[in-house]
């Protein structure tokens, strides 16, 4: 199937995301040889839903609320807080100032391993 046909098909079933972007993902994957159209577009929308859930858990519990905005603190706080969501920890860490960092190794020497 075609880019063009996979986008229309997108628009008509009331997906924001782009399929041809997921479908390009999916295939990154050396498991991956083929994909469906109905695996594509259930993908497309489970991630979509799942997007929407971890942005609206993020601004419900996040510091933005009065100015409605949604700030990367917000995201990482709720990844790092929410049980659900503890497998993004890597892919959305809190951000640390590196003075802060540089104190934290003082405190916390790492011993090197004897070789």
């Amino acid at each position: 199937m075609s880019g063009d046909n996979v986008n229309h098909a997108s628009n008509s079933k009331g997906i924001s995301l782009p399929m041809t972007r997921v479908k390009m993902i999916m295939k990154s994957s050396p498991d991956v040889s083929s994909i469906n159209q109905e695996a594509l577009l259930i993908t497309t929308k489970a991630t979509e839903l799942f997007v929407q859930y971890l942005a609206l858990s993020s601004f419900n519990n996040g510091s933005g609320k009065d100015n409605k905005t949604l700030l990367y603190s917000d995201l990482a706080n709720t990844v790092e807080g929410t049980e659900t969501f503890q497998f993004l920890t890597d892919i959305l860490p809190k951000k640390i100032f590196a003075r802060d960092y540089l104190k934290l190794i003082e405190e916390n020497p790492i011993e090197e391993a004897d070789n």
